[in-house]
């Protein structure tokens, strides 16, 4: 493992456990260089499951695209980042039940709209005025109303 702080290939593993979500191991590591320690996560990788864009193209399905487009929905907005996780994981388990080599970005987007909903509906808001291509004031209005019923 490559250390973050030197580069240098040589390091040790401190402590190996479970994380969080059952589904990866978390290893604290120290470089035996330069003596600094940090964390690493090793997860199963699945089947690549490819993600068909509004535009017709395919790229891989990224759990990362997930998390930083829900961040930006929570601009200035108090927030865990350990709940934004938890929620690419949720939709990325979704995704993966399915069985499928393909999945359309609309209905990754919905599976995040679902679970953001329930967290925070301004950040709720944010989310699906770019996932919907909100594109005047009169739509945005449709979806507040259909936030508040």
């Amino acid at each position: 493992m490559k250390c973050p702080f030197c580069s240098d290939h040589e390091t040790s593993v401190l402590e190996s456990r479970v994380a969080e979500d059952g589904q990866s191991l978390r290893r604290r590591r120290e470089c035996l260089k330069c003596d600094k320690r940090f964390t690493t996560f090793e997860r199963v990788e699945g089947p690549i499951i490819f993600v068909i864009k509004r535009d017709g193209s395919r790229q891989p399905f990224d759990r990362q695209k997930i998390v930083n487009g829900v961040i930006r929905s929570f601009d200035k907005r108090p927030f865990s980042i350990d709940l934004i996780r938890a929620l690419a994981d949720e939709v990325e388990k979704d995704v993966c039940r399915k069985e499928i080599s393909e999945i359309t970005s609309i209905a990754v987007g919905k599976m995040v709209l679902k679970r953001l909903k329930a967290i925070d509906k301004v950040a709720w808001l944010r989310f699906s005025t770019v996932y919907l291509e909100v594109s005047d004031i009169e739509e945005y209005e449709k979806l507040v109303e259909k936030l508040t019923n």
